[in-house]
């Protein structure tokens, strides 16, 4: 994306090795947790524009398996909430707010219920709260454009030469949307320049894929393992994010999370894909309900 920037750092914390990147100076620190595919380089991508930069610091570590951390650093969601609050204490950080999206749910809801005197918010996007598995509309063209390098070069090209046929597929991986709804939001996304910024960024921090593989094949053998996390012993203000029509982490997960935690906030994207809040007509209401929540609870 034209002027952000992560320059990643690996260090060994008392609880193992982690890479992460901090960028800004001034303000309260944000702790972005990315999904799957991702690494400390797609929490960088997730937070961009919506934060602001010139008040928040913006911390974006790579969990166990993707990229620079080791598997070996925290295979269970516990020893990944352990992993982050030694890198607090590492870089003198007391508290954060979290910001979590897709399959960064359940170690950032981990987080908040483990070690709750470091989390003084948090806000959800689109989060895992339970039993995950690839969604049923990830059929054999999806997972070979996405679940390899190779095919993973060929989306690139696909996005740069018709973006409209690369929109289509990821938004029939995506979202559940009748043609009417299909088309408005391909019309949308290649009508916004922050969208298409956005979608192609966010592309690439899933590229290459084999330093990203040992923590997704981790996050989707402990996801099939769970009925739905305990998020009663959530306390922190709480704001929960979700697409109405998200095929990926159903909406379902949201609203579960919505009435588990007392006192929490929600804020539906109507017709929102798994990437409603930064790719459909509702992402700038969405982008300023969020940055309103964490203005008024960073502390």
């Amino acid at each position: 994306m034209p002027g952000i920037i992560a320059d990643p750092v690996t260090v060994e914390t008392k609880a193992g090795i982690i890479e992460y990147s901090l960028t800004g100076s001034n303000g309260p620190v944000v702790m972005v947790v990315h999904g799957g595919l991702g690494g400390y380089d797609q929490a960088r991508v997730m937070a961009a524009r919506w934060i602001n930069e010139n008040n928040f610091r913006i911390l974006c570590p790579s969990r166990p398996g993707y990229l620079g951390t080791p598997l070996e650093s925290g295979r269970s969601m516990e020893e990944q909430a352990d992993l982050f609050a030694s890198l607090l204490d590492h870089l003198g950080i007391e508290k954060v707010v979290v910001v979590s999206a897709s399959a960064g749910g359940p170690p950032g809801y981990v987080f908040a219920m483990r070690h709750p005197e470091r989390v003084s918010a948090m806000i959800a996007i689109d989060c895992v709260s339970g039993y995950y598995d690839l969604p049923e509309k990830v059929g054999p063209v999806a997972e070979a454009l996405f679940l390899n390098s190779f095919g993973q070069k060929l989306t690139s090209m696909m996005e740069k030469i018709s973006p409209a046929s690369f929109l289509k597929q990821l938004f029939v991986t995506e979202a559940y949307y009748t043609k009417e709804q299909m088309k408005t939001h391909i019309d949308f996304a290649i009508n916004t320049p922050s969208a298409l910024e956005f979608v192609d960024a966010f592309m690439n921090t899933m590229y290459p894929y084999k330093p990203r593989k040992a923590g997704t094949d981790n996050d989707m053998a402990i996801y099939r393992t769970y009925t739905r996390l305990p998020l009663s012993g959530i306390q922190c203000p709480t704001l929960i994010i979700h697409g109405t029509h998200d095929a990926d982490v159903k909406f379902y997960d949201g609203v579960y999370a919505y009435e588990s935690i007392e006192g929490a906030e929600r804020h539906w994207i109507e017709f929102g894909s798994h990437v409603g809040f930064w790719v459909s007509p509702g992402s700038a209401a969405a982008q300023k309900h969020a940055a309103a929540f964490l203005e008024r609870h960073a502390g």
